[in-house]
């Protein structure tokens, strides 16, 4: 607790007892100690235990900053920490002393009376070091504070209750082998929780205890190291090195831990290869096929990875010529392989030398020799029953087309090469789809023909024929023949007709109209040279005249100008062409001559009427396709124009169609004895339908001076033809007005309808003969009997009753009028 110089408050004691448990002492006592500015004066208080307090007086107040405890306390009572004391406490219990902060009342409380501070339960630095509390001397009897608070520390002191750790390990690590000793291997580091800043709790020091004497490491940084020289991994490879750390500097009485360090000695190429013989021997039978493997030999190699890769080499030429070794990459094995085939008959037995040597080499170990090994590889060749052997490697023939059936092609010769020289047998090898124009003989070879031969079809043959030994039939040989069908002159010449020839209207006499050629489906040899002329017997054309080129081509000339495609279209002229081969072969060709209007200004034969397409680059079935494809278009337009016409538009042509709401009632009336039947007014305004409306076929009573003008009802007393007896009106305005009250009727549905107004004239000398044009003549009759019909003629009572009873009401009014 500090107290503030400044402060007028009384000056308070504290405290500070400051337990210290040494090596020696640590059960000893406990010592009370008060750490203070400069300045300070010292009072000596002996406490009823024995033990001294010093007390710390500062001249301008009191000042103390911590307290300490010690850690793993393990005693039956509490631990004292330290005590509270203020110089206005006078003994009496007047002063009472408050703990809070950090673990106050839980791990540290205080005797209120005395200021004893206590620790209750056992502390671990290493989880907790410090704990900040807060301390206040305060009044009993007034319960304020006699000074401000203050704020102060009580620290865990640390012990060696922590053994160094290896977090990390165990640990694996490599080094080369055959390293120098010293060379460095690994570094470890253990971890103490104890404080390193109080004694040698903290303080590590490294050892092996396993591991000597290939290694060692060093005290303080915990390097490994090697300690012996020249370590062959080919000897040993693997070593578990035991490290120790311990604390306390390693003294006595120290916390100790260990970890493993796997080591391993890396592969460093320091052994040469090795054959493990001399002198190897291999048999390999003559019928051995080049380029596969015949044997393998290996050298064994101490050292692993790249360090054991071996090279091998033939170095004799005489085995380099006919054998040749290469090294297996998974096996590390020469693997030999032949490079000539082996004759039995012509040498027996081959010697190899052969050397193997590391690819990889270490400077630092040349000195321990050449890395190089060789060994001697004797071959013998075996003999074995191969199969005939043809004189050629292949063979090529030819015979003429069309030779008769038997003809002798060429023949093989093929031969045992073993010592028995067995007969030979020969056959053609039969394949797929083959029709067998050729057969051989079996004993000579020789080949003929089994069928007429066609060059223009098939001008050359390909076959294989095998040969086999007659006492081994199962080994056999094979050699590819070549057959060329020569030509004979059998097919006559025809005059290439691909093209259309043209005659223009404007040619004149001695043009040459078209320069003709011929084709040959024989070769060359016999085809290439063609002559031309008309056939002989005929008449001279008057029109064409024909002049062979010499070359194999011939030109038609006109012979007149002028020619007319109305008075002639088409001239067909008949050519002789034959070639030069032996025999002499010819034939005849007509050829079609069209007559043409030719387009000026180019050097094409082109008529005026294919002019148009050629320039546009369309033939004459685009032109067709295009032309379909726009009369499609049109009847698209015209089917659907007609569809718009032929489309009904709707009575009403509105943004909310009414029609929409319209109501069906499907009720049947119950006949005359229905009185309540259904009524047309629900389905119109409710306002307007408590309106009276007017007549729509007879003119408004309102309408005639001085009257009430209230409309007559339907069974009134005036019928139809009165208008014309009464105030004359003009039949327009008649119709005027009914149709105001059309317009103006809220009533009635709101769709279209019409109203049709009939008017007869005025004045008819016939009268009506109608039975209600005589409302107006009162009549006597009585209908009361009606009702005593029965409720068939219900209805009709009351609709004559009513017309009495208007009847009457009319009499009387007009008669009061009068009066």
């Amino acid at each position: 607790m500090k107290v503030s110089p400044t402060s007028c408050l009384c000056p308070v004691l504290l405290c500070l007892c400051f337990l210290e448990r040494g090596c020696g002492a640590s059960h000893h006592g406990q010592a009370k100690v008060i750490s203070r500015n400069h300045n300070l004066t010292h009072s000596h208080n002996q406490t009823k235990d024995g033990e001294t307090e010093v007390h710390h007086r500062p001249k301008r107040g009191w000042i103390w900053n911590q307290f300490f405890v010690l850690e793993e306390h393990i005693g039956p009572d509490a631990q004292y920490v330290g005590k509270l004391h203020s110089n206005s406490d006078k003994g009496d219990g007047s002063v009472r002393y408050i703990l809070s902060g950090e673990g106050a009342g839980t791990i540290f409380i205080i005797n209120e009376v005395t200021g004893d501070i206590h620790a209750t339960k056992s502390l671990d630095r290493e989880k907790k070091s410090h704990y900040v509390l807060h301390a206040q001397a305060i009044d009993i009897n007034t319960n304020k504070p006699l000074e401000p608070e203050s704020e102060f520390i009580i620290k865990v002191q640390d012990i060696n209750d922590n053994a160094p750790k290896f977090p990390d390990g165990p640990f694996v690590t490599s080094v080369p082998e055959m390293s120098e000793i010293g060379t460095s291997v690994f570094q470890v580091t253990a971890t103490d929780a104890d404080d390193p800043t109080y004694g040698n709790s903290a303080r590590v020091v490294y050892s092996v205890l396993h591991g000597q004497p290939y290694f060692s490491v060093d005290p303080k940084t915990g390097i490994i190291r090697t300690a012996l020289a020249d370590m062959d991994r080919e000897a040993r490879e693997h070593y578990a090195v035991v490290i120790q750390a311990k604390d306390m500097a390693g003294q006595v009485g120290g916390l100790s831990g260990s970890t493993t360090v796997n080591i391993t000695l890396t592969d460093v190429n320091d052994n040469p290869p090795k054959f493990p013989q001399k002198n190897y021997q291999v048999y390999v039978p003559e019928s051995a096929q080049v380029g596969k493997p015949v044997g393998k030999i290996k050298a064994n190699d101490e050292d692993v990875g790249v360090n054991a890769e071996i090279k091998y080499s033939i170095l004799n030429p005489e085995g380099a010529n006919v054998f040749s070794i290469a090294t297996d990459k998974d096996t590390r094995e020469g693997i030999i392989s032949l490079r000539k085939p082996l004759n039995y008959e012509k040498k027996r037995q081959y010697t190899l030398h052969v050397a193997a040597e590391n690819t990889h080499l270490d400077p630092r170990f040349t000195h321990l020799g050449s890395f190089k090994d060789d060994a001697t590889l004797k071959i013998t060749v075996g003999d074995v029953d191969e199969p005939p052997v043809f004189s050629m490697d292949y063979y090529i023939m030819d015979v003429y087309e069309n030779a008769r059936i038997g003809t002798e092609v060429g023949a093989v010769t093929a031969q045992d090469p073993d010592s028995k020289n067995s007969p030979v047998r020969y056959f053609i090898e039969q394949r797929e789809g083959d029709e067998g124009y050729f057969d051989i003989e079996a004993v000579s070879g020789v080949i003929r023909t089994t069928q007429l031969l066609d060059r223009e079809d098939t001008p050359w043959h390909n076959i294989t024929v095998m040969a086999t030994e007659e006492d081994n039939p199962s080994l056999l040989s094979h050699v590819p023949v070549t057959i060329q069908v020569l030509d004979v002159n059998d097919n006559p010449p025809e005059i290439n007709t691909e093209e259309e020839i043209i005659i223009c209207e404007s040619t004149r006499a001695g043009q040459v109209i078209q320069t003709i050629t011929a084709v040959d489906k024989d070769d060359f040899a016999n085809g290439q040279r063609f002559y031309f002329s008309f056939p002989g017997g005929i008449p001279v054309n008057p029109n064409f005249t024909l002049k062979d080129n010499e070359d194999s081509t011939a030109s038609i000339i006109a012979r007149r100008r002028r020619f007319h495609r109305l008075t002639q279209e088409l001239y067909e002229l008949p050519v002789v062409v034959w070639d030069g081969g032996e025999p002499l072969l010819s034939s005849t060709s007509t050829l079609t001559l069209r007559v043409c209007p030719c387009q000026r200004g180019t050097r094409l034969k082109i008529c005026q009427s294919e002019a148009f397409l050629s320039s546009a680059g369309l033939s004459t079935g685009a032109l067709i396709a295009i032309l379909l494809c726009v009369l499609i278009l049109l009847a698209i337009v015209i089917l659907f124009i007609t569809l718009r016409r032929s489309k009904k538009e709707p009575l009403i042509i509105s943004e909310e169609d009414i029609r929409e709401n319209v109501v069906t009632y499907d009720d049947e009336g119950g006949g005359e004895e229905d009185t309540e039947a259904f009524d047309i007014i629900a389905l119109r305004n409710p306002e307007a339908a408590e309106e009276l409306k007017f007549r729509r076929d007879v003119r408004p009573e309102g309408s005639r001076p001085g009257s009430s003008g209230r409309p007559h009802r339907r069974h009134g007393t005036h019928s139809p033809s009165s208008l014309g007896t009464e105030e004359e009106m003009d039949v327009r305005d008649f119709i005027k007005q009914r149709l105001a009250e059309a317009d103006q009727d809220t009533s009635v549905p709101p769709y279209d309808s019409l109203q049709t107004y009939a008017y007869e004239g005025q004045g008819s000398p016939a009268g009506s003969v109608s039975s209600l044009g005589s409302a107006g003549i009162h009549s006597e009759q009585d209908y009361k009997f009606l009702d005593e019909w029965g409720p068939e003629f219900q209805k009709l009572a009351k609709l004559y009753g009513e017309e009495v009873d208007v009847q009457s009401e009319s009499t009387t009014k007009d008669a009061d009028e009068q009066t």
